[in-house]
């Protein structure tokens, strides 16, 4: 195994059947009673193939099962184990082919999407892995434990990489539940947390210490243990004062109980990066959630020029114009935000309300409609520990 599978110690062997999620990939109807004899030939090739695939002759394996789909090409499991070998010979380009050829006939199996995601990470095509590992994640991977885990990494880390960092966190978070303290986790989520948009073995060597002391400080922070992910990011703090996002993140961890230090952590990453839209953002904020909506106005407006393209700076600067009166300004604001991300419940919320104010009923009504839809979708969802400006 290569280093694509990040638990390679927990993961050696292919999962033995495709997904519970299409229960017709697992296991053949079978026949009528009127047809047919059994096709000796045909199972008599099965289980030579399933006993080289036991034994890991994956070559072996691998012309037996093509045999075996040629004779019978509804035949699922026999692509899928084709896939699952060239994946343990790090064939992604064929391993890709035999698991399309899985979806094909079960469109529904969570576990093929995840492999195939996993080929394409291989084949470095990130953006469309992703997609399939996510969508793998929705459809479910059946009782396939440790795919389910690689799939769930290899979705973070490329999360990670792509500056999708709260959503990495939360994803990685979920080993935090499971009290999965693994060191790939940790590192993943120290380059998450440090917003590196890098894959982890890309991480600069003299900068892995200071990644790891990142990652456990959030893993700490995900598993609850408050007072050592307080020690924690103020020892990173300590040590790397002037790295980039490290106060960012010190100050996040102190948002919930000490939030006047945040501000002032928050304050110090902007001393080291001017501009940085996440920390005017979560100042913003600080002061809209104490209802000083005047103190907010100045973080927020500079907060939408540093991240025009990203919608909770609008959100913030939209909700800050209406406390302050300027309804038309707020307006302007929350429909951009809209634009960027019609999916978020607090957007419409607040867009409703500055309709209503404005006497633009109709428009109201129509946004408050779409609020009670998205948010009743979103009370599904985890909120992400970094994430900024609510929903």
């Amino acid at each position: 195994m290569t280093a694509t599978l990040a638990f390679a110690s927990s993961f050696q062997q292919a999962p033995a059947s495709p997904s519970t999620a299409t229960p017709a990939a697992q296991k053949p109807r079978k026949a009528p009673a009127a047809a047919a004899a059994p096709n000796t030939a045909f199972d008599k090739l099965i289980e030579a193939a399933t006993t080289a695939r036991r034994e890991e002759r994956w070559e072996d394996a691998i012309g037996l099962y093509a045999k075996a789909v040629k004779m019978k090409p509804s035949y699922v499991e026999g692509f899928w184990y084709q896939g699952t070998a060239y994946y343990s010979l790090d064939d992604y380009a064929h391993g890709r082919d035999a698991f399309r050829n899985v979806i094909r006939l079960a469109p529904k199996n969570g576990a093929a999407y995840a492999f195939l995601g996993l080929c394409e990470f291989g084949l470095k095509e990130y953006d469309l892995s992703l997609q399939l590992l996510l969508l793998s994640r929705e459809l479910g991977v059946g009782d396939t434990k440790d795919l389910g885990n690689v799939a769930r990494y290899h979705a973070a880390i490329l999360m990670t990489r792509m500056e999708q960092y709260e959503q990495a966190l939360e994803t990685l978070g979920e080993f935090a539940s499971l009290g999965d303290d693994n060191p790939r986790v940790i590192e993943a989520m120290g380059a998450a947390t440090l917003r590196m948009p890098m894959l982890p073995p890309e991480i600069p060597p003299d900068r892995r210490e200071m990644v790891l002391m990142a990652g456990r400080a959030s893993y700490m922070m995900a598993t609850r243990n408050t007072a050592s992910a307080g020690q924690a990011f103020a020892a990173l703090a300590a040590r790397y004062p002037e790295t980039a996002n490290v106060h960012y993140a010190y100050g996040v961890y102190l948002l919930q109980e000490q939030p006047d230090k945040a501000i002032e952590e928050f304050k110090r990453e902007l001393e080291r990066q001017p501009g940085h839209a996440y920390s005017l953002m979560q100042i913003a904020y600080e002061y809209l959630k104490r209802g000083d909506a005047a103190a907010a106005l100045p973080w927020a407006q500079q907060a939408a020029s540093a991240a025009p393209k990203i919608f909770t700076s609008h959100k913030a600067l939209g909700q800050a114009l209406l406390e302050t009166g300027d309804v038309d300004g707020a307006i302007k604001e929350l429909e951009t935000g809209v634009t960027l991300a019609p999916q978020s419940p607090g957007l419409h919320f607040t867009l409703a309300r500055a309709y209503q104010r404005a006497g633009r009923m109709d428009d109201a009504a129509r946004e408050r409609a779409e609020f009670t839809r998205l948010d009743r979708l979103a009370r599904t969802e985890k909120s992400g520990a970094q994430s900024i400006g609510g929903k």
